[in-house]
């Protein structure tokens, strides 16, 4: 890929057809890291990309708090060991490690049923990777501490679920069920729960009680399921969610009623037919916002729809974009390729230019696109004069 500079800002022209995406612009230290990681883990032989992806966030360990590790046990240290130094009772389908004694590894077993008599002091309950579809109230009948219950990748259903399975598990602060089949959000969940994740299951609509009472509430992903709307009140008691991920559903509009203390809403693979310059205004705090292959489209965006001063990323890739639409002076990283625009508008990133009014615009991506850096016009730099690095 040829590469020139000017001061310190790259200029990067376009490949011949191939990858575009945003990973490949991870730098040589990342990858490395990368690598090591791979290495002392063993990821190759004992865990799929799947398996690690809790959603598509990552899971942050505080070892402070004595965290377990989330990677799973399987193929790493022999199950009879564990027994051998382990004297606390634990499931035989599942592994109990000495160093994390309030972690119970369960995952991966090819499990149609929850193991009986789980240890009673369990915090960390690891169960994905299995063949189970349903839950009883009894399951988790001696454990009162549990912090942590991770069940993705199972066949999990709403109507095998009973109600108010985790309503006493007052301690629990992180649920994740992702690929699974719930058609519906399992309801009394317990007030304390601080990250719910539920991608990729078969989830059509929220409901008005559901998920009121979770007001400690800050990760909520639902993205890849089939939702068509968010009604009024469905998110009301939510009033500490920073990340939201609708991303992958039906919305034909920018779903209303959202809570306006969302930093990161990410809308990307719905089929948004227009964006109003109302849609995103309730958010005071909104820092990143994706809304890549929305089918979006010059004409159907509203001037002063991104206008929002908090704004730091802006994800408008893969669309049908024939301008750069407005964006605040504020932003500091947009992302407009594999777009159609032809041309590049100064007046996007700043309506006049003087000392203290120029784009504070640090990466811009336009590569994809029907232009290159020949089409930018002589006056950009006093507009994008902090700018670092542009793709073309």
């Amino acid at each position: 890929m040829p590469i020139s500079s000017l001061g310190n800002l790259t200029y990067v022209s376009p490949e011949p057809k191939g990858l575009r995406g945003r990973h490949q612009l991870v730098s040589m230290g990342v990858l490395w890291i990368f690598a090591v990681l791979w290495c002392i883990f063993g990821l190759a032989s004992t865990t799929t990309l799947a398996d690690i992806d809790y959603g598509g966030v990552p899971l942050w360990i505080d070892r402070l708090l004595g965290e377990p590790s989330v990677m799973s046990l399987r193929g790493r240290l022999d199950a009879a060991w564990h027994r051998a130094t382990n004297r606390q009772a634990c499931p035989l389908q599942c592994d109990c490690p000495i160093q994390w004694p309030t972690a119970l590894y369960c995952d991966h077993r090819g499990l149609t049923d929850v193991p009986d008599l789980l240890t009673a002091t369990t915090q960390y309950l690891f169960l994905q990777s299995n063949n189970i579809s349903s839950l009883t109230t009894s399951f988790l009948a001696n454990i009162t501490g549990l912090r942590w219950l991770i069940l993705d990748q199972n066949r999990l259903k709403s109507e095998y679920v009973d109600d108010g399975i985790l309503q006493n598990q007052t301690q629990l602060a992180y649920l994740f069920a992702n690929h699974n089949q719930l058609s519906s959000i399992p309801r009394n969940l317990p007030v304390g729960l601080k990250q719910l994740r539920l991608a990729h299951n078969q989830i059509i609509s929220i409901g008005s009680e559901t998920l009121k009472n979770l007001k400690n509430l800050t990760l909520l992903l639902l993205q890849g399921n089939f939702l068509k709307t968010i009604k009024e009140g469905e998110l009301a008691g939510l009033h500490h969610l920073n990340l939201l991920d609708l991303s992958g559903n039906s919305f034909s509009t920018v779903p209303r009623h959202l809570p306006t203390s969302v930093q990161q809403l990410y809308l990307s693979n719905n089929s948004l037919s227009v964006i109003d310059e109302d849609s995103f205004m309730v958010f005071s705090n909104l820092k990143y916002l994706r809304l890549s292959r929305c089918h979006l489209q010059s004409g159907k965006i509203q001037p002063q729809a991104f206008n929002l001063s908090s704004l730091v990323e802006l994800d408008l890739s893969y669309n049908n974009f024939t301008t750069i639409p407005v964006v605040p002076t504020t932003l500091q990283h947009l992302y407009l390729e594999a777009n159609e625009i032809r041309e590049f508008n100064v007046t996007s990133f700043c309506r006049e230019v003087g000392p203290l009014t120029y784009s504070r615009l640090k990466i811009l991506r336009l590569d994809g696109n029907k232009m290159s850096y020949r089409h930018l016009p002589s006056d950009w730099v006093f507009c994008l004069r902090v700018i670092q690095s542009i793709y073309i």
